[in-house]
């Protein structure tokens, strides 16, 4: 129950953070959204055996915790989950890419362990990217950005009121086994029959306190729209973020700065 309480209100310290009010936060969210967005397309972008070139796009992500006072611990916690599904998807690409690519002394180095090296970078830098992006803007003001740039009303509402939902589920979840563990003693009531029914009857009670929410919502003139605390206006601070950070990604992505600061030291370039 401790756990539940605790990740509810680890969860809700992302809302916490978009209420700041630094450069990053002042930004309307569409600029916020386009550039993760082509951050992402950047990244994705490499081959799967690229590692250094993707290294500098750790900027991005390294200013906007910084601009942005977030707290580094925090942000990294919630990075490390998603780390072990994309060492999932790579661990068994050295079983099946056994191709020498180079070789660190008398070392051979597997085209499958940087394949799956590369897979773990790009999982880190475009979660860091997106975990970032709410805690600098807000889902609410997300979706509301994202139908400004063209999604369906009803997809964008749909969105946010799923997120929102989360919360219902968690805050009754906790009530759920705050008054399992009362009355329980032991092993007793912990089997998997009475797992049955508390998940049954926590499905109900989500049920019934989501269309309480539904029915103070229309109570106070809710008519399929949602609206944020602050209107966002694109304006010149916007187009000069927006036009920076592209511009940046595109020159990393064409050229490998990590490998052209190398050849500078060695003095091998061209």
């Amino acid at each position: 129950m401790l756990a539940i309480d605790g990740t509810l209100l680890d969860f809700k310290q992302l809302d916490l953070l978009a209420m700041r009010q630094t450069a990053i936060h002042r930004l309307d969210p569409r600029a916020k959204i386009i550039t993760t967005l082509s951050f992402i397309v950047c990244v994705v972008s490499f081959n799967r055996y690229e590692i250094s070139a993707m290294i500098p796009f750790l900027l991005y992500p390294a200013v906007l915790l910084t601009v942005g006072e977030l707290p580094f611990g925090y942000i990294l916690r919630k990075i490390i989950i998603v780390i072990p599904f994309a060492l999932v998807v790579g661990i068994f690409n050295p079983v099946f890419d056994r191709e020498v690519l180079m070789q660190i002394g008398s070392l051979d180095v597997w085209g499958g362990w940087l394949s799956c090296l590369s897979i773990l970078l790009r999982a880190l830098l475009t979660a860091s990217a997106a975990i970032l992006l709410v805690a600098v803007t807000g889902f609410p003001a997300i979706c509301e950005a994202l139908e400004q740039m063209g999604m369906p009303q009803v997809f964008a509402v749909q969105l946010l009121f799923l997120y929102r939902y989360i919360f219902v589920l968690t805050d009754e979840g906790v009530r759920t086994a705050r008054a399992r563990e009362l009355r329980t003693f032991g092993k007793r009531g912990l089997g998997l029959r009475q797992f049955g029914s508390l998940v049954g009857n926590l499905l109900l009670r989500t049920w019934e306190r989501a269309e309480r929410i539904y029915m103070a919502m229309l109570a106070r003139g809710f008519a399929g729209q949602v609206h944020t605390r602050q209107r966002g206006h694109f304006g010149r601070n916007e187009v000069m973020f927006v036009a920076g950070w592209i511009s940046l990604f595109v020159l990393l992505r064409c050229y490998n700065v990590p490998q052209l600061f190398g050849r500078l030291l060695t003095g091998t370039l061209p």
